[in-house]
């Protein structure tokens, strides 16, 4: 029998989540605002602030599971409680998210706790990996790397583009073949373009480009195209 699941957490996650497990067949409650005491729950799913976790743990009367959803914070936050960790890598947005399919990190305490933070990522179409305490701030550094900052990079972009007349749609093929081609085939054979080829003297005009129309992006440039430099080069050592 499957224990009452409470969120708690009325954000763009808590909403989220409360939506997907009503429609995976789940029983859950909320999502209650903070303070909410667990009363009546098997399990407790924090979607709160990292800053909020300790306060909204220790409102949660003793008896349930408690976990929460941070992908950089570890379990101990979560004491005295029998704890759990579910964090979807997955994008929320305020028209929510499609978790099905996407990758879920998770942890227990205990292993009760930890096999319960797997059912809950099967149970809504997730592929649970386990990932420790001391790891946690490098998986969700990497996490920040593919996906918020892939979106800061394409602002950069965009505002590039712009400069020449050419709209974000026109770039948005490139975007998704790029993804796709790194996701199948890995970074080094997926990289194209001018310092993949050694094509140095349009790389040199591409910065004097971006230094005379966007000169705030002038530095990110230079850094993207040191660290695809050497990208490039170690693929080439490879082959």
């Amino acid at each position: 029998m499957t224990p009452t699941i409470a969120i708690v957490g009325r954000g763009r996650l808590g909403t989220a989540l409360a939506a997907g497990l009503e429609d995976a067949g789940l029983p859950v409650t909320g999502p209650h605002g903070r303070g909410h005491d667990g009363a009546g729950a098997g399990i407790v799913l924090l979607c709160v602030p990292d800053a909020a976790i300790g306060d909204a743990a220790r409102a949660i009367a003793a008896g349930p599971l408690v976990g929460h959803c941070s992908g950089a914070t570890g379990l101990d936050v979560l004491a005295p409680h029998e704890a759990l960790g579910l964090h979807p890598l997955m994008t929320v947005t305020p028209q929510g998210a499609a978790f099905a399919g996407a990758a879920c990190a998770v942890a227990g305490s205990t292993p009760r706790a930890l096999a319960a933070a797997e059912r809950l990522a099967e149970g809504l179409g997730m592929s649970p990996f386990a990932v420790a305490d001391a790891d946690r701030a490098a998986y969700h550094a990497a996490a920040s790397i593919a996906s918020n900052f892939l979106v800061t990079l394409e602002e950069a972009a965009e505002r590039l583009a712009a400069t020449a007349g050419v709209p974000r749609s026109a770039l948005v093929p490139l975007v998704r073949a790029s993804a796709e081609n790194w996701a199948a085939q890995g970074a080094g054979r997926a990289l194209t373009g001018p310092v993949a080829r050694g094509d140095e003297a349009t790389v040199a005009r591409q910065r004097t480009a971006v230094a005379e129309r966007t000169p705030e992006l002038l530095e990110l440039f230079d850094a993207l195209t040191a660290r695809t430099r050497a990208l490039a080069r170690r693929e080439a050592v490879a082959a």
